[in-house]
């Protein structure tokens, strides 16, 4: 199990390295679009942190096309001419690296908030991501897992039909979708904010801004429990060992309650620890439409704005939170149930 889990981890890092090495060359190969401020004195320091950092060079006089594209010129600033090019983008890779590891460094913003480390401006998002996301897994995972436990315990009946068929409908319906919807008749047509509350609004207000985000990330992931739970209790059901301890003398609330749903919840179990990993990466789409202050609804503003520093920060947390749900969910296999040896030779 230890050798499986190291195994996994170091894959894990290398597809990480990959990723980001790929989005690095990508990006980088699209043109500077500029830092974004009329002041002239903050776009100098930039372009001097990024000389500082390795990024960039800078010449006196116009003759430094040959090192990289040019990005910015101060044409008598202080009484000389800057122009500040590019340096060649596996040069700046390098650097890249050497920063990260040495300091921690990701860069700074160019247009969201210029001169600002993009560190600075994920820490000041996540909070917001998170707040959301964990109310909507501490909402969703209970009533799914009821809902599908109702629904096998009275398998083929009008219970049944009933919770499968809206489990069928709302599953097929994204998101975006749903919260589009519920903007369009509790916020428009109701009482309900229409976008996420700003900081100085009153506690109510605050928590009212929590219902149309939270619900329309809830129903996706109550519709996918509902259905698991559901599916694996029914099997369960109808397996012979469940038949053997009833014919020793178990009643059927006792045979499910020790048998069925014991067994039913092993593979249910580690989707529940993947999700809540999965808290910290979001929703881009659903925080964009409510405008919720989140990495999801960064990442989209860095794509369109080309804030291309904030958004390889933002595509290394995505990455990371992605790949480490995927190793809980595996390696937690093994620790629910112990007759699973993740990674063992027959």
């Amino acid at each position: 199990m230890l050798k499986y889990s190291l195994k996994r981890v170091l894959l894990a890092f290398i597809t990480a390295f990959i990723i980001l090495t790929l989005t690095f060359f990508l990006v980088k190969s699209l043109p500077f679009p500029g830092i974004v401020s009329p002041d002239a004195n903050i776009r100098w320091a930039y372009f001097i942190h990024q000389e500082d950092l390795g990024y960039v060079i800078h010449f006196d006089a116009d003759q430094g096309s040959k090192y990289g594209d040019l990005l910015e010129k101060f044409l008598d600033y202080g009484g000389e001419d800057y122009y500040f090019y590019q340096k060649p983008i596996f040069d700046q890779f390098i650097t890249w690296l050497k920063n990260i590891v040495t300091d921690w460094d990701w860069g700074t913003s160019t247009v969201i908030k210029p001169n600002v480390a993009t560190i600075d401006i994920i820490k000041e998002r996540i909070p917001y991501t998170i707040k959301v996301n964990i109310i909507s897994v501490i909402l969703s995972v209970p009533l799914g897992i009821a809902l599908g436990i109702l629904a096998g315990l009275k398998k083929n009946t009008w219970i049944d039909h009933t919770i499968s068929t809206l489990v069928m409908v709302f599953i097929s319906i994204p998101s975006f979708v749903v919260i589009s919807f519920m903007i369009y008749f509790f916020a428009f047509k109701g009482s309900l904010p229409i976008v996420w509350p700003d900081p100085d609004q009153t506690i109510g207000t605050k928590v009212l801004g929590y219902i149309i985000p939270v619900a329309a990330l809830s129903f996706g992931s109550i519709c996918g429990y509902c259905r698991f739970v559901r599916a694996e209790l029914c099997e369960v059901m109808s397996s012979e060992y469940l038949l053997l301890a009833r014919t020793k003398g178990l009643t059927k609330s006792q045979a499910i309650t020790r048998h069925a749903l014991r067994n039913a919840f092993v593979p249910i179990l580690p989707s529940i620890l993947a999700e809540v990993i999965g808290v910290f990466s979001g929703s881009m789409i659903l925080e964009n439409l409510y405008n919720i202050h989140g990495i999801g609804d960064l990442y989209i503003t860095a794509l369109n704005q080309k804030d291309y520093n904030v958004l390889m920060v933002d595509m290394a947390i995505f990455t990371t939170v992605g790949l480490l749900a995927g190793i809980v969910l595996d390696l937690s296999y093994g620790f629910i149930d112990p007759r699973i040896r993740m990674g063992e030779k027959r």
